[in-house]
């Protein structure tokens, strides 16, 4: 399976890492290292029995979970580059401590704090609320990089001056002790994003981190090659589909480039492909990992918490975006390596499919795991049965890679150490909802988005797109889909749009802007991986995921491609739209028909892409009376 992998790849890796896990991991040794895997194991272990046997008050769960989170971001993260990365400097020490003694107020004082935060306020509450948020800004900092706290930074600001700001940012300003002592309650920072971290994203990582550990990763990997590693255009299509099969239980974009990029990069390189087109392939397969059903990524679990659907829901409501998203990824591979003349990796490189099955016993967690949401139980019951299922099943493999005692600890520390980035995230993400909530600006932002919108649900859909792409710009996407449904979605909800279909929205593009210039982290990645230049590379990738983009606004006005409404109407939507998506990806690469397309039929055939995609009896029409004229000159 990893044909062609090099070496010195490892430090482009580590690089290309960086944006999405702060690049200064610790290597400690000795009593400290036992000590962080104490921690990390009665971490993880914690968040199991509390979720599953032994319930505790929210408030205080929750300040559990960021707290604990936080000792463990600051004893293995360094603060700066230049440390040394055995040691843990005084001021973590400080930090940790701190951490736990502002759970030990909130938990000493839960019921006074029930009642006074936020209105009536002590001076100890207002210095606890500060320390907190401070402690919480540097453990995302060092955990996710500048832009997320620097965000959260202006929105805080911001609470302070809205006195002094014009128009629609205007409001009537508040107390510092006010401010600080709601902003560190279940209203801000432990509101619903925390809610999210604490239950669904702790467990899936828990769940992922077993599925890893059992191998499974690997298997989808060597399946994926397998399969379509021999076919024209092989590696890529091989990144392609194990995008799909290992983003599922990734659930990040830079993640998932790093651990598969680094096979089938150098793969497609091998075989002819340009260094910006492997990486940019890479990075826009694994960016649809996010969106891949069972295992969305982290914002899925928010949405579903914002909404009060059923996480079932949008799972299956994301199906058929899905696949649509693959398909234009694979077509892409497929005709620009009809265009370009690239072969395949010969058969005999690759891992016979036979004896790769004999590895499918760790695909049964996956399946359980869905059949026991598909019958109802519980996410924290399926997610915990899912984490046991892949412990037995790594028993059915070879001897050393069973999982045994060791194996299993090692695998609850590695899971909690996963979440702490997602632990800051979500817990800085509840410093800007919180600031949006108490000074009333989400409201009047929707109103002005209407206001501007005219009532044109076209005009709309365009602003919440800019808004949410922006905002993923160099941030995680579960901030960015938390911020665009606090500011955004309302107004779409206001236009009569269902509630879910517009989060859907937002979330969509939250996610694909980690392809998206001028700040595509998941672009970024693979471009280090592959020695490539990484505006180029974004620049290829946005081509790749150009249906992605459009995809959004089609299930607007037409559900059906979410799985909504009268099956005849969900088919016709659903094989119309894969159609366009082929078109759309014969359009941008130029090649239709076994030969190139010229200019005119390029945009022709452009045009009736995207009328098919668009729902409706007329522009379909239309539109397969265009492409059947392109296909004619042809």
């Amino acid at each position: 399976m990893g044909a062609g992998a090099r070496p010195d790849e490892a430090p482009a890796v580590r690089k290309a890492a960086e944006p999405e896990f702060g690049g200064r991991k610790r290597a400690l040794a000795g009593w400290r290292a036992h000590l962080l895997f104490g921690v990390s194991v009665g971490y993880a272990v914690f968040h199991l029995a509390v979720l599953n046997l032994y319930p505790i008050d929210p408030w205080v769960f929750r300040t559990a979970h960021l707290t604990l989170g936080s000792v463990i971001g600051f004893l293995a993260f360094a603060a700066w580059k230049g440390e040394a990365p055995d040691r843990v400097p005084w001021f973590d020490w400080l930090l940790c401590a701190a951490s736990l003694a502002i759970l030990a107020y909130i938990a000493v004082n839960l019921e006074a704090l029930l009642f006074r935060a936020g209105v009536l306020p002590t001076v100890w509450d207002m210095v606890v609320g500060a320390a907190g948020t401070a402690i919480l800004l540097e453990l995302t900092r060092r955990t996710a990089g500048w832009a997320l706290p620097a965000l959260a930074a202006v929105f805080m600001a911001y609470a302070f001056v809205g006195p002094w700001m014009p128009g629609v940012l205007h409001h009537a300003g508040i107390r510092a002790d006010a401010f600080f002592s709601y902003i560190y309650s279940m209203q801000g920072v432990f509101g619903v994003p925390i809610a999210v971290s604490s239950t669904y994203i702790v467990l899936f990582i828990v769940f992922a981190a077993f599925l890893q550990s059992s191998k499974a990763g690997d298997f989808f990997n060597d399946l994926a090659v397998a399969l379509v590693g021999w076919a024209r255009g092989g590696p890529a299509k091989v990144a392609v589909v194990s995008g799909a099969l290992f983003g599922t239980i990734s659930g990040s974009s830079v993640g998932n480039v790093v651990a598969s990029g680094m096979i089938t990069i150098p793969m497609m390189r091998r075989t002819g492909y340009d260094r910006a087109t492997a990486a940019a392939i890479e990075a826009t397969s694994s960016t649809g990992g996010q969106i891949t059903p069972p295992i969305m990524g982290a914002g899925a679990f928010l949405m579903a918490e914002i909404i009060g659907v059923p996480y079932t829901d949008i799972a299956i409501a994301a199906i058929v975006p899905t696949l649509l998203f693959y398909l234009a990824c694979y077509a892409h591979c497929h005709l620009h390596a009809l265009k370009a003349g690239l072969q395949g990796v010969p058969r005999e490189e690759l891992p016979a499919l036979s004896a790769v099955m004999r590895r499918a016993h760790l695909f049964v967690p996956l399946a359980i795991l869905v059949a026991l949401l598909v019958m109802g139980y519980s996410v924290f019951r399926a997610g915990t049965v899912g984490a046991l299922s892949a412990i037995v099943a790594s028993w059915l493999s070879a001897r050393a890679d069973r999982l045994g005692p060791r194996g299993i600890l090692d695998t609850l520390a590695s899971a909690s150490r996963d979440c702490i980035q997602l632990v800051a995230i979500c817990g800085a993400a509840g410093i800007i909802v919180g600031v949006i909530a108490l000074t009333g600006i989400g409201g009047r932002f929707s109103a002005m988005v209407l206001a501007v919108a005219g009532e044109s649900r076209v005009l709309a859909l365009a602003f919440a797109m800019l808004i949410t792409l922006v905002l993923g710009m160099g941030m995680p996407t579960t901030a960015a889909y938390a911020v665009a449904a606090s500011v955004v979605a309302p107004g779409l909800v206001q236009l009569g749009i269902d509630k879910l279909v517009a989060h859907l929205f937002v979330f969509y593009y939250a996610v694909i802007s980690a392809i998206t210039p001028p700040v595509a982290l998941a672009s970024f990645a693979a471009a280090g991986m592959a020695g490539a230049d990484p505006w180029r590379t974004s620049l290829v990738a946005l081509k790749l995921g150009l249906a992605t983009f459009i995809v959004p606004f089609m299930f607007v006005y037409g559900p059906g491609l979410l799985l909504l409404g009268d099956w005849r109407d969900v088919l016709h939507v659903s094989v119309t739209a894969a159609i366009g998506v082929y078109l759309l990806a014969a359009a941008t690469e130029g090649w239709f028909l076994g030969r190139a397309l010229a200019r005119p039929l390029r945009a022709a055939l452009f045009a009736a892409a995207i009328l098919l995609i668009v729902p409706g009896a007329v522009t379909d029409g239309i539109g397969v009376a265009l492409a059947a004229l392109v296909a004619a000159f042809q």
